[in-house]
Formats: structure tokens, C-alpha cells, sequence
């Protein structure tokens, strides 16, 4: 896999190479893991809609997304659920830190990369 900035490609199960848009990255202390969520660059519906993918990811030597690895658990998913739910409220924030960084979001108490 490869990233570079907010993009990060794969490889498919049918041997394609797949240009995703990084949603967002986060660490969990729980589970000891890093996460990324993404999407197919163009797959959005006519609504506007898109269907997110996610992984965990040991982190490259250069502090990117290295080798993706499966969700194996219903713990994981739940907290991946979690944390896209406070992702997608993000949208709705209007508090001035948030527009003044847009790296940081008060909605999920985090920053995203």
C-alpha cells in the first residue's frame, strides 16, 4: 500500500490498484492499534453518498499508513462505528477552533490527519 498526503492506494482482491480518499486516521489504546478510514476516489452516489472502508494499519518508517490489515473483531467494528459517528457530527460543528484548524475537531476530541 501506498499513501501520499490525504490518498492512499491498494491493490484488490482482482489485482487493481485503488485510489482511496483518507477520511480520517486514529490510534486505540485498547486494542493497541492504529486505524484508517477511506473511500474510492470517485464512488460517491448521485446523493453525494460513499461507502467507507477501514483497516488497521502498522505505520511505515516515514510515519504513514504502511501495511493494511483486516478488522478481525465486533469490539473493532464497534469502535470504528464509534469513531465515524463523532466523524460525521464534525460536519455539523461551528465552534471557532474548528474553523480556524481544520485538523482539529472538537465534536470527537481528536485531530485528524
Amino acid at each position: 500500500m501506498q499513501n501520499k498526503e490525504n490518498h492512499l492506494t491498494f491493490i484488490d482482491e482482482q489485482g487493481n490498484e485503488v485510489l482511496c480518499e483518507i477520511l480520517f486516521t486514529f490510534n486505540s489504546e485498547e486494542f493497541n492499534k492504529n486505524y484508517v478510514l477511506f473511500y474510492p476516489v470517485g464512488s460517491e452516489d448521485e446523493d453525494g453518498n460513499i461507502e467507507v472502508m477501514a483497516a488497521s494499519y502498522v505505520e511505515g518508517e516515514d510515519g504513514t499508513c504502511g501495511e493494511l490489515q483486516d478488522i478481525t473483531t465486533d469490539e473493532e467494528w464497534e469502535l470504528i462505528e464509534e469513531m465515524l459517528e463523532s466523524f460525521s457530527e464534525c460536519d455539523d460543528c461551528d465552534c471557532e477552533e474548528c474553523d480556524e484548524d481544520e485538523d482539529h475537531c472538537c465534536c470527537c476530541h481528536h485531530d485528524h490527519e
